[in-house]
């Protein structure tokens, strides 16, 4: 089974992207945690990021042969990563009848958005991140010093 390296590049690289795209959501929900009218109609509602694994067929194996089996053993080749809505957690409702987005009872509903959970998760994320960089960096070094190896 041959691994080109800059498969191993690839996984690191598309997981910056997909942590990036995670650290933007969470800016989002942050800047948007007091939002109670959105043009779609009530409160803002919570992003996430999920994230998925993809894996990368060998060339010339779109029918499933050894190459594929080889591929999938080989494990993912690459993080992609899509934005979700949190429908799950409810929204916070708050009694208040002078604001302008309270309903008949006075009660507002504002996002799903927790500032302490979302710090957390944007501290989280950008650990990741980081972590990533410094194995891009790894691998760029194994690479030079590999191609020194025939110099001497």
């Amino acid at each position: 089974m041959r691994v080109d390296y800059l498969d191993r590049l690839e996984v690191s690289a598309s997981a910056l992207a997909a942590y990036r795209q995670r650290m933007n959501a969470i800016a989002e929900n942050l800047a948007n945690a007091q939002t109670t009218r959105t043009p779609e109609g009530g409160p803002y509602r919570r992003q996430e990021v999920v994230f998925e694994a993809g894996a990368v067929p060998a060339a010339g194996d779109a029918g499933g042969g050894r190459g594929a089996v080889e591929s999938a053993l080989s494990g993912p080749r690459s993080v992609r990563a899509r934005v979700v809505a949190d429908t799950t957690t409810p929204f916070t409702e708050i009694y208040d009848p002078g604001h302008p987005d309270a309903d008949g009872n006075g009660i507002v509903r504002y996002p799903n958005v927790n500032p302490v959970t979302e710090m957390v998760n944007l501290v989280l994320a950008a650990r990741a991140y980081e972590a990533n960089v410094a194995a891009l960096q790894a691998e760029k070094r194994m690479q030079e010093l590999s191609l020194g190896i025939g110099r001497a």
